[in-house]
């Protein structure tokens, strides 16, 4: 069978495009949907049926029997709920396929089920999904046949966010109308619309399923609560881009194939840093397509996997000890006509208006450093960040050699009067060919980098949704434009009174500017030296959100309201305590019934042993002796640590939701898992195989 894959026919054939738009609809609800979807405005409900048939149609031809509003709740996931196009059954038994214009633009979900922070009571159960017709809708066709997905967001009866797709939409708009001041202050009358393009790298682990299975860690958590260090893990760096196994790039194929027959642009795969990881990436896109783009890719690489016998694991930090998953959010601002605000040119410091917007974000990043944390947040991400794997906890921003230039020109002196360029790479050898080098090398310790165009934030766990941060780096910027602007536009001077804006704004925050290792434990120290935040876990970084600088500016945009924030943070802090409690219970369980006993037996037949060998008249037991002892310490280590992390989960249990529960889970419950996980991956590394009740690190990492 041929594996030969024409990507150009296929690409996008399951998306209801602006080509298949053209095709079907007529001219005239062609073009008011265009208008809505360029401008916004209000889609008439005979507009609606037009284009609800006519959708209806074409996925029907692509073999779906149902439609879902497909949305991003506050639980981490997509969700949908399917209704078949079947409607009234017909006198001649026939049965009728139809969908309407209301289907298509509102569903009604049960809103009481989803996290809502306090802003839903669990008996008003109304909520309302709304198509976003900004972002195309599409045919998935998996085991349960083809479903038209139709993008949506989802809001309370009372109109408040109850997802991650309506603040984001509501951003856009703001960085949209903020930055549209910007370029017309320096002369830019054409561009109508300035859109935050994002795009996305996602990590991912992959194991065989029949080990996933066995694990009651993985299925509960998505993590390994207990195991040690394979003989051979990531040292040799020899899976690094490495040549990807047959079984996983059969997967990779598959992968590949459903992503672009739904429009995802998926251009990169490669082996990771750790065994069995891997990473998928896709060509920048607007911010709305590309979060919507994320969450398909991470539907499809784990409904694929269980197709070949494998489990995906999303989880930041599924093995101790070996380098976790992230992702990477690649965001610059660009025009509908094809300006990157973020393009420097060959001698940025001429460029006056990429280095205004560059100390604006210098400026938004500095001040807002802890909210951007924040949007990082996640439990796993605990496990991950500040490790020599994924940047500090410390929001910092990399500007490389010739912008770092650049910057300091204008910090000592007021000006700038040159440009570092790039040299040609010398490899010592005749026969290679030569280039111009960029101007500066990367950072991978950055949180927040600049890679030529665009600023690269490096903080994302790779099971979270990419719409957090996004949000909140349009608000951010959005603030620190309309600021700007509100000064600049009164000046009597424009070319005096951004010249001195941008000298400010550098040296006033010049602090979050950091060029060096941000794994040291230097940069810790100078870090605090500077006054910047190291906020060390999820759990601290939750009041961000509420704080009064956070809420005055999603307010002032109209991203938040002050209520939706303190929704968000108590969702927030109940998915940590939650997310805690079922991995210490877990653990729990699986020492208790698992590991605990496993050793034991296994202590058993030491002394059994022991007493065997000295019925011989042999009296020589050290070795056996030695083992046995070691083993008893550590199953009466492991028994003591497991009683104080089962009453801490209880007494965790008893305390009201919120962030003192929070704190108590990350200060006390934590700890304790720490200190069980010790002796318990002790005795992994002693007792017998035969004995141990799981698959190990070793087997896991380098069977896929």
């Amino acid at each position: 069978m041929s594996n030969y894959i024409n990507v150009a026919e296929i690409f996008g054939e399951n998306v209801f495009n602006d080509t298949v738009m053209q095709e079907r609809l007529p001219k005239k609800v062609y073009t008011k949907l265009k208008k809505i979807i360029n401008e916004g405005g209000d889609l008439d409900l005979a507009t609606a049926d037009v284009i609800a048939h006519e959708m209806k149609e074409w996925a029907i031809e692509k073999g779906a029997t149902h439609y879902t509003h497909w949305f991003q709740p506050l639980t981490g996931v997509t969700a949908e709920k399917h209704d078949s196009f079947i409607t009234a059954p017909l006198e001649s038994g026939k049965v009728l396929m139809a969908f309407s214009g209301k289907e298509l633009i509102k569903g009604e979900p049960d809103a009481s089920s989803f996290p809502s922070g306090g802003l839903r009571a669990t008996f008003e159960a109304r909520g309302y999904t709304a198509w976003d017709s900004t972002s195309p809708a599409f045919v998935r066709q998996d085991a349960g046949g083809a479903t038209l997905c139709i993008p949506t967001a989802f809001c309370s009866y009372n109109g408040e966010a109850l997802d991650q797709k309506t603040p984001l939409l509501r951003s856009m708009e703001a960085i949209n109308k903020e930055a549209l001041r910007v370029i017309r202050l320096f002369g830019n009358n054409t561009s109508q619309k300035v859109i935050p393009m994002v795009g996305a790298e996602q990590e991912y682990f992959l194991i065989d399923a029949a080990d996933f299975q066995k694990r009651k860690d993985l299925i509960y958590t998505g993590r390994t609560l207990f195991g040690c260090s394979p003989a051979k893990g990531q040292e040799m760096n020899d899976h690094y881009f490495g040549v990807i196994r047959q079984n996983v790039a059969a997967f990779m194929k598959d992968v590949n194939e459903e992503l672009w027959k739904m429009g995802v642009t998926s251009k990169t795969e490669h082996n990771e840093v750790a065994p069995s990881q891997h990473e998928i990436a896709c060509i920048y896109s607007q911010a709305n397509h590309a979060v919507d783009s994320n969450q398909i890719v991470m539907n499809t690489l784990k409904r694929v996997a269980t197709r070949h016998g494998l489990k995906c694991l999303l989880h930041e930090k599924p093995f101790a000890g070996v380098n976790g998953s992230g992702k990477h959010n690649n965001w610059s601002l660009a025009t509908d006509d094809g300006i990157n605000l973020l393009e420097p040119g060959v001698t940025p410091h001429q460029n006056v208006q990429f280095l205004f917007v560059l100390s604006c974000i210098i400026k938004a990043v500095d001040e807002h450093a802890g909210l951007l944390r924040e949007s990082a947040a996640d439990p796993g991400n605990d496990h991950r960040l500040g490790a020599d794997e994924a940047p500090p906890a410390i929001v910092s921003i990399y500007l490389g050699n010739q912008l770092d230039n650049v910057v300091q020109q204008l910090v000592d002196t007021g000006s700038a009067t040159s440009s570092p360029r790039g040299s040609m790479l010398q490899t010592g050898v005749s026969s290679l060919p030569e280039f111009m080098k960029d101007t500066a090398d990367r950072n991978r310790t950055s949180p927040f980098a600049f890679t030529g165009n665009k600023f690269e934030f490096r903080m994302l766990g790779s099971r979270d949704s990419v719409a957090s941060p996004n949000v909140v780096l349009n608000a951010i910027m959005a603030e620190a434009f309309a600021d700007a602007c509100d000064e600049l536009e009164q000046a009597e001077n424009f070319d005096e009174a951004v010249h001195d804006m941008i000298k400010r704004n550098f040296t006033e925050h010049h602090r979050v500017i950091f060029n060096g290792n941000g794994y040291s434990e230097a940069w810790v120290e100078e870090a605090e030296r500077r006054g910047l935040p190291n906020i060390e876990s999820m759990v601290y970084s939750i009041s961000e959100l509420t704080s009064e600088s956070s809420v005055r500016m999603f307010e002032r945009f109209n991203i938040f309201t002050e209520a939706e924030l303190h929704s968000r943070a108590e969702v927030k802090y109940e998915n940590y305590t939650k997310t805690v409690s079922i991995e210490a219970k877990t653990m729990i369980t699986m020492a208790r019934k698992q590991m605990i006993p496993a050793a034991v037996r296994y202590a058993k037949f030491l002394a059994e042993t022991v007493n065997a060998v000295r019925a011989t008249g042999f009296e020589d037991v050290a070795v056996e002796m030695d083992m046995l002892t070691r083993t008893m310490e550590l199953i009466r280590e492991a028994d003591s640590a497991l009683q104080v992390l089962a009453d801490a989960e209880e007494a965790a249990s008893k305390m009201p939701e919120g962030k003192e529960k929070g704190y108590f889970y990350y200060d006390v419950v934590s700890p304790a898992m720490k200190n069980l996980r010790a002796p318990i991956d002790m005795l992994e590394s002693i007792v017998d195989k035969n004995y141990w009740p799981l698959p190990s690190y070793g087997d896991m990492l380098n069977e896929v």
